[in-house]
């Protein structure tokens, strides 16, 4: 019998070892799981808006490291 593909490919494997990681920190953090029923819809579109907010953020910090690269790299060759 042969392994499903997705449990040959590495890099499927990784992210799934960091759901996985991510999952224990929240409960301990929380101490529940994502199946809880004390949040309502709002709360945890709530969530959602905040984590995507926070996504928007990194990718903004990210975007301003890569132009400073990019900014000494040129300077380097010139």
């Amino acid at each position: 019998m042969t392994k499903p593909l997705h449990l040959t490919d590495q890099i499927v494997l990784r992210v799934l070892a960091k759901y996985a990681e991510r999952s224990e920190a929240g409960i301990e953090k929380y101490g529940t799981t994502l199946m809880r029923d004390d949040l309502n819809l709002t709360d945890w579109l709530n969530h959602l808006q905040e984590e995507l907010m926070d996504a928007t953020l990194y990718i903004e910090k990210l975007k301003s490291e890569v132009q400073f690269i990019a900014q000494k790299t040129k300077q380097r060759n010139q």
